[in-house]
């Protein structure tokens, strides 16, 4: 199962249970300070091309699309703790957690990590050497990257030794034939190409890393039917890995292009579920919005229109007021009308009474 998220990662985070992953794997950006681009081409056969190719035969190149994201921050580290601090929450007590970065900020993340962790959970660092590209003529050319390798529990911790995929020795005339059949295992510096800018691996994805490395780490630290995350998801290499070794994974990442090339990547794919948290919070946003709308245009409206006023009906008595108290006792005659009353001429025999208030009846 494949639970792919688009959304901000460290908003998803809070949202998931303590302790639910075997293993962590994140390829977080390197803060290189630039934008992140790959140019996707296609090549066509013209002699008067701009790039030569197999055999010395020419090419003009088409470009047919551009992938890309910022890759800088001015504080990478409180960018990245906040995130690392789930991940080590996130955990369960056998589970793993690599961090892939390389050398502009990978010190400054492995002191980070040993607050997070405790040092005594530092197991590998990991070094991804690769052979690919440029030579710098003023410096030692840059070709690796570091995979730092903590445990949750260092006494305690999912290492498959015999799915350990072997490499050739050096000098197999020296181990004798049993051995040289069988291979070695690797150390903690693994030695593989780039994802080959014209190869069937390619996503197009600018920085893409290689299946055959992340495959050795669910291979060798994680179980079948463990759940794996990835919260810089890019291209979906682990979510491909996880699928092929049976294991379950949860993917997020905020850069639609990513959405975009693991939607392509995961087409076919059965048990992948899709869960667009940035068009929710839309539909969210614009349904308050809306709902604020009407209400305006209701009190708008309610204020606009003249208040109406029924003609009291000639002579007649008036309503009392909403839950006021009715009574059945006689109005108080005027002062003038008892005034009035009072210079009557009265007989001897019947005397008229007085008028008076009298009291309510109860």
């Amino acid at each position: 199962m494949l639970d792919i998220h688009h959304g901000d990662n460290l908003v998803i985070l809070e949202r998931l249970p303590d302790a639910s992953f075997d293993l962590v794997y994140i390829d977080p950006p390197f803060n290189t300070g630039r934008r992140q681009n790959r140019t996707q081409l296609r090549t066509v056969r013209d002699e008067d091309g701009d790039r030569t190719g197999f055999a010395g035969k020419r090419y003009r190149s088409i470009q047919v699309g551009q992938r890309g994201f910022a890759d800088a921050f001015d504080d990478y580290l409180a960018f990245l703790e906040p995130r690392l601090v789930h991940a080590r929450r996130l955990l369960k007590p056998t589970g793993s957690f690599f961090l892939h970065i390389d050398c502009r900020e990978a010190h400054y993340c492995k002191v980070l990590l040993d607050v997070l962790f405790g040092r005594a959970s530092f197991m590998n660092e990991i070094v991804w050497a690769y052979d690919y590209g440029g030579r710098s003529r003023s410096k030692w050319s840059q070709k690796h990257d570091t995979i730092f390798w903590y445990a949750a529990d260092p006494k305690r911790y999912t290492f498959r030794y015999d799915d350990i995929d072997r490499i050739p020795y050096m000098a197999p005339e020296l181990v004798g034939p049993a051995k040289a059949a069988r291979g070695k295992t690797p150390t903690d510096t693994w030695w593989n190409t780039i994802v080959s800018p014209n190869g069937k691996e390619k996503t197009g994805y600018p920085t893409q890393k290689p299946l055959a490395i992340v495959e050795r780490i669910v291979r060798v630290h994680s179980n079948p039917g463990d759940r794996l995350l990835d919260f810089f998801a890019g291209s979906g290499t682990l979510g491909t890995a996880a699928a092929k070794f049976g294991r379950d994974a949860v993917l997020v990442d905020a850069n639609r292009q990513a959405i975009a090339v693991m939607k392509k990547r995961f087409s076919g794919v059965e048990g992948v579920r899709w869960f667009d948290e940035r068009a929710a919070k839309r539909e969210s946003v614009v349904a308050a919005r809306g709902s604020v709308a009407r209400k305006a245009v209701s009190l708008k409206s309610a204020d606009a229109r003249p208040a109406s006023v029924e003609p009291a009906a000639e002579n007649a008595d008036p309503k009392p007021a909403s839950g006021a108290k009715t009574s059945n006792a006689r109005p108080k005659p005027s002062r003038a009308c008892a005034e009035q009353a009072d210079r009557r001429p009265r007989s001897a025999s019947k005397r008229a009474p007085r008028a008076t208030h009298l009291p309510a009846k109860s």
